[in-house]
């Protein structure tokens, strides 16, 4: 594109929802000076840094330590043109930067859905010098216009194994602290705060996902890293040789690194790289922020019926079958399942390993089990089928198990090694998606369940970290994990090409991949694997920060042993996003079960809404040990409420305040819609807040809030 301004100039863009000013010194260095909800003080400094941040073996950095926004090459970076235009939905503002020591150009894509208060960044490299370079890093985003950092707080999420979404936050001062500049002329700061993820596991330990809140005005930034791999994001201070020494905070968002990630890319000359993406969200306050990345992540997905429909699955695992179904286990079972309104039914995993193998390490060959079944697994799909369901099954397609027979039938380079010897985890070994003969494996595989079986639903699992990556073909650990990375994407927009009614689910022992990577394809993230019902709570309420409402997979499985009020604890926590329906229905006495049809019915008169909703939480987002939770979804017709309270009993009240603002001076028809009456709330319009009464423990009930003349039932 040829630039369309000379320099020095100001650019970038301007709507009701974001502003992005870029500006062109008179050296031609090139900063993003503010990014911010238009008509706000926030978001505004000309304390910028560089659009990119790119480290080149060779030439390192001009500040020694961790920061990625101090690069020798991105400081040297200068104007070679911009121009906008039209990108579908989108707009496209590319800004071309060159270096004029090496010769490496950077092409800076900042991608904007008008009014939707987000933007989508990457960066393609080319080397355009004569001679090769090797980058060791180079950032997908890279924002220093951030003012006030002394009210700054820094937001990022932990992100364990049956304790997904836990949100923490921090005074980014308190995190970088103030060094007294000073005392120390000419000297930035070193330190930084840091988040990580690495290996195949995107999101084990952390989420890729952050934000900054100002405590004074609410302005808040929220972003994540699109990427199924490695990626790194930071926060810190930032600032310039001033006379009155203001200052700022700065994000740098990147995928893999070669410090974290042992990742590094040599490009010949007229090579090129592009980064993974990311994006950031602006807004006036978290909920609001969250909210706009919501739609965000509903723009960037591959468009599918799944998100319009959000029908009820019903999964044989959790507290239920366990990885050991048998047709006579599971034929009670979907019979139970359809009664109460289920329109899936997915066999999870050990339908491939026959009676009394381990269904662990002999993953890989998908072929059904004859001992399981006797009369063929084509006898239970039909029993699916006839109930007015589709039938699902579990598959983990990236793994082969070490006692399985494609260990020995693949090629060895089809597989992770480091160093030529194969990288095994947990008895599996790691797959390459870039290889043909796993390609074609896989598809057969795929085609054979989906095509002869009738298989219409897929939940694809995957149960192991294969670590910094793979050296086959010379390249570096990260580089083989981020072509595999890629390519499996690939694979996935392949198979829903081939199949589009298909709907797959995202699993990773839960929640261990849930990235915008895997989400911009697949329909439906599972959330937990978390067996403890008054222990998923906070997950179910922090899921929506971290995934569209629609795709967020949380289980419900009451069982014939709890209380009614347990039976409708656990029912609510999927009430507000998607119902991934479990346990021993067929055990359960006729009232327990009409309980569970209850809720699916519930469900069903919710859904329409969930497609458009955005969450907002009354009291926050969740901690892991708080009594009493909250989680709202509000379109311009109604706002639903899940309340829960949780023991251990740390207070007398029974009650609960909620405030919603949004609210605030609307005379709203309160009205509690599940369980039953019981519970009772009471709205204050005055005060915008929602007094909510659980007599009980544990319980929770879904509440609906509904505006006069919103034609929605109260």
């Amino acid at each position: 594109m040829a630039a369309t301004t000379p320099s020095p100039a100001r650019f970038g863009w301007s709507d009701e929802a974001l502003e992005l000013t870029i500006q062109v010194d008179g050296a031609g260095a090139v900063r993003i000076t503010r990014l911010a909800v238009p008509g706000t003080t926030d978001g505004s400094s000309d304390i910028g840094l560089p659009l990119v941040d790119v480290v080149l073996a060779g030439e390192g950095k001009a500040w020694s330590g961790g920061r990625y926004c101090e690069s020798t090459v991105g400081g040297r970076l200068r104007y070679a043109g911009h121009a906008e235009v039209p990108d579908g939905e989108w707009r496209l503002v590319r800004v071309t930067l060159a270096d004029p020591v090496t010769g490496l150009r950077a092409e800076v894509d900042y991608r904007v859905l008008p009014e939707a208060g987000s933007l989508r960044s990457s960066v393609r490299l080319v080397n355009g010098g004569d001679r090769p370079l090797t980058v060791e890093s180079v950032t997908s985003l890279l924002v220093g216009a951030i003012p006030g950092l002394s009210e700054v707080d820094v937001l990022w999420v932990e992100n364990d194994w049956l304790a997904e979404g836990r949100w923490q936050r921090r005074a980014l001062r308190d995190a970088t602290p103030d060094l007294n500049r000073r005392m120390h002329p000419g000297a930035n700061p070193r330190g930084r705060f840091g988040v990580t993820g690495f290996g195949t596991w995107s999101s084990a330990g952390h989420a890729p996902v952050g934000a900054l809140v100002d405590r004074r005005t609410g302005a808040a930034w929220a972003w994540q890293i699109e990427h199924n791999g490695g990626w790194h994001w930071q926060a810190g201070e930032h600032l310039r040789q001033l006379p009155d020494d203001r200052e700022a905070a700065y994000v740098a968002l990147l995928g893999p690194t070669d410090a974290e990630h042992h990742w590094r890319i040599r490009l010949a000359p007229g090579e090129s790289f592009t980064t993974v993406p990311a994006a950031i969200a602006v807004g006036t306050g978290l909920d609001d922020v969250l909210g706009r990345l919501t739609t965000h992540r509903r723009a960037i997905r591959r468009p599918h019926d799944d998100h319009q429909r959000l029908p009820v699955i019903f999964n044989d695992y959790m507290n239920t079958l366990m990885a050991d179904p048998t047709t006579d286990r599971l034929l009670p079972l979907i019979e139970a399942a359809a009664s109460v309104g289920a329109e899936y039914f997915c066999v999870d995993a050990g339908w491939y390993a026959e009676t009394g193998e381990t269904w662990w390490d002999t993953v890989g060959e998908w072929q059904p089990s004859t001992s399981r079944f006797p009369g063929g697994i084509g006898e239970v799909m039909d029993a699916i089928r006839t109930a007015g369901m589709v039938p699902g099954l579990w598959l983990e397609p990236e793994v082969i198990g070490v006692h399985s027979p494609m260990a020995e039938r693949l090629p060895e380079d089809a597989f992770f090694t480091r160093d030529g010897i194969r990288v095994v985890e947990h008895g599996r070994y790691q797959m390459d998606m870039r290889h043909p003969a796993v390609l074609k494996h896989l598809d057969g595989v795929v085609d054979f369940l989906v095509g002869d079986l009738g298989v219409g639903y897929l939940k694809l699992d995957y149960n192991i970290n294969a670590g910094v990556g793979t050296d086959v073909g010379g390249l570096s650990a990260g580089a083989g994990l981020l072509a595999h990375n890629r390519a499996h994407l690939d694979w996935l927009a392949a198979v829903l090409d081939r199949h589009p009614g298909l709907t797959i689910e995202n699993c990773a022992s839960g929640g261990m991949r849930m990235d915008y990577a895997m989400l911009s394809l697949l329909q439906l993230q599972s959330t937990s694997d978390q067996q403890d019902l008054l222990r998923y709570p906070p997950i179910a309420v922090a899921a929506p920060s971290l995934v569209a409402p629609e795709q967020a997979a949380n289980w419900a499985y009451p069982q014939p042993d709890h209380t009614d009020d347990e039976i409708a604890f656990t029912l609510c926590g999927a009430l507000l996003g998607r119902m991934h329906l479990s346990g021993h229905l067929n055990r359960m006495t006729d009232a327990q079960r009409q309980l569970v049809a209850d809720a699916v019915a519930a469900y069903k008169s919710i859904r329409p809404d969930l497609r458009e909703a955005v969450p907002f939480w009354p009291l926050g987002l969740p901690g892991w040990t708080d009594t009493w939770l909250a989680l709202g979804m509000r379109t311009p017709r109604t706002s639903r409420i899940l309340v829960w309270r949780r023991p251990p009993i740390n207070q007398t009240e029974d009650q609960v305040i909620l405030p919603m603002p949004h609210l605030r001076g609307t005379a709203a028809t309160a009205r509690v819609s599940y369980p039953d009456a019981t519970a009772t709330a009471a709205w204050n319009a005055e005060h915008g807040e929602l007094t909510v009464t659980l007599p009980r423990l544990p319980s929770a009930w879904l509440i609906e809030l509904t505006p006069p003349g919103s034609g929605v039932a109260g």
